[in-house]
């Protein structure tokens, strides 16, 4: 055991606990703390916390400081090197002469430019089973680790393994949690709006100032961008918000099924009519009704549709009762409207009806800011389903997604990320598994994305940025150290590019 007790050690060590008693809002911080204080107090010159992917036999670095940031897109297997002979073997090591041991990966320190000459690594373990290794690298003044050194290192290797299994247990709790605050947020059907860019910001002022009256409203814009969002967002936000919010798809049903699916229809109204059935409008009464798809709404329908929104009244199927209804309409379609107007196709006097206040939604690759935040969102919510344990994406699949065109919008990108959660590994989604095909994005940026190359890059640089900064617990000094830049520099382009430590 210790042969004597460090005071500063053991206030340290106090300190650490206290840490872990009070903050789980951010694992990855707290567990820097802890390799920090312990590479500080046992003189290391730089330290590693590995962590073992129980799926692929991997370790992967989650905590490395004073090694540079290109470390963390290295892995090692279990029995490879000193940290996976650690891990096989649930021993804690000493290695006084890594450069004459069997098990030093030249290869490695090589390629991450950092000569290795002395090294003290123990496993840090839950119950008794190895999840993963802390690393102190090169002692400081080129002096060898001692025993003592390494029963202090084991000792703050436990608090990591309480401080990462406490973490998990809560992140655990709070994501059921959400799941169930989602699942009763969803009984109605109604979706999380995402929003970070200040083209989709100004949107939703907007909505704010649209969601006050009862005025009809035409949205616009590409097939997944996310008009349904935008239109119970609307709902929502209006003094209607109690009150049904009926959806429709215009285009899912024949003219015969969509009439009665709107207006209902009476006993015998046509064969299988076998009672009375109320239509979607009926069911709004009091509240809004959503038409998607209005584009491909029957010419026959389209008068009716504008009786009801002129005169508050309509039939049903089979019957001559007009019945009142108070409904807000909120229409919306993929289609060049005004084209089908000028051909006959769609009637003027309804388009105009509806186009009292028209709310163009913008395809997603004119709002990049939301890609980030779009992916992360869609990532935790796979994560819930397919049970994969991810962090997040690597530097190379962030950009593929952000120079990526998105033809297919919003629900493009949400297909593209459940599938990279089932074909991809833990602990982060490669740019391989996004299936992504950015040399036919490049030309459709060209021919008129309205995305400039600044501008991608300031969206690249915001998110690497605040990566960094996590990594470093928002010390500005280290992260500024980490990407090789002035703090002075740091701080004007976290002022420039509207980093804000309060989002994470």
């Amino acid at each position: 055991m210790l042969s004597t007790i460090d005071v500063q050690k053991f206030n340290t060590l106090i300190e650490i606990n206290n840490l872990i008693n009070s903050d789980y809002s951010d694992v990855h911080i707290l567990l820097t703390q802890i390799i920090d204080s312990a590479a500080r107090l046992c003189e290391g010159e730089a330290s590693t916390l590995l962590l073992l992917n129980r799926e692929t036999g991997e370790l992967y670095f989650e905590v490395a400081l004073g090694l540079g940031t290109e470390v963390k897109k290295y892995t090692m297997k279990a029995g490879e090197g000193i940290a996976g002979w650690v891990v096989e073997h649930n021993k804690s090591v000493i290695v006084n002469d890594v450069q004459n041991d069997t098990r030093y990966l030249i290869e490695f320190f090589t390629q991450i430019g950092y000569p290795c000459k002395t090294m003290m690594a123990v496993p840090m373990r839950i119950k008794d089973e190895c999840i993963g290794v802390i690393e102190l690298i090169n002692k400081k003044n080129d002096k060898y680790f001692t025993q003592d050194e390494l029963e202090w290192l084991e000792i703050f290797s436990n608090q990591a393994a309480i401080a990462l299994q406490n973490a998990r247990s809560m992140e655990r709790a709070r994501e059921e949690i959400r799941l169930l605050q989602d699942e009763l947020y969803t009984e109605e059907g109604y979706h999380t709006i995402i929003a970070k860019s200040p083209v989709t910001l100004e949107k939703i002022e907007l909505i704010d100032r649209i969601a006050k009256t009862d005025s009809s409203v035409l949205i616009l814009g590409e097939s997944g961008v996310g008009k349904e969002i935008f239109a119970e967002q609307i709902h929502l936000r209006s003094p209607r918000n109690k009150e049904p919010f009926i959806r429709v798809n215009c285009a899912a049903l024949p003219e015969g099924l969509l009439e009665s699916e709107l207006f209902g229809h009476v006993k015998g109204a046509f064969t299988h009519a076998l009672g009375n059935r109320r239509g979607r409008f009926e069911m709004a009464d009091g509240g809004t009704i959503f038409l998607d798809e209005i584009g491909d709404l029957p010419l026959s329908l389209q008068a009716k549709l504008l009786r009801v929104i002129q005169e508050k009244t309509f039939e049903k199927v089979g019957s001559d009762i007009s019945q009142r209804v108070n409904v807000r309409i909120l229409a919306a379609t993929n289609k060049d409207i005004d084209g089908l107007v000028k051909t006959g196709e769609f009637r003027s006097d309804l388009y105009y009806r509806l186009n009292v206040l028209p709310f163009y939604i913008p395809p997603l690759r004119q709002r990049p800011e939301d890609i980030p935040e779009l992916a992360a969102f869609f990532l935790k919510k796979c994560i819930r389903t397919i049970k994969k344990q991810f962090e997040g994406f690597s530097d190379e699949a962030m950009e593929a997604m952000l120079s990526y065109s998105w033809p297919g919008n919003v629900r493009e990108l949400e297909n593209c990320i459940e599938r990279a959660c089932v074909i991809g590994k833990p602990p982060r989604i490669q740019r391989d598994v996004l299936f992504l095909n950015n040399e036919t994005s490049s030309s459709e940026y060209g021919a008129g994305g309205n995305r400039d190359l600044k501008r991608a890059i300031n969206i690249f640089k915001a998110h690497f940025i605040k990566k960094i900064l996590k990594e470093n617990h928002w010390n500005q000094t280290e992260t500024a150290k980490a990407l090789d830049i002035q703090r002075t520099y740091l701080s004007r382009l976290i002022k420039e590019l509207d980093i804000n430590p309060k989002e994470h």
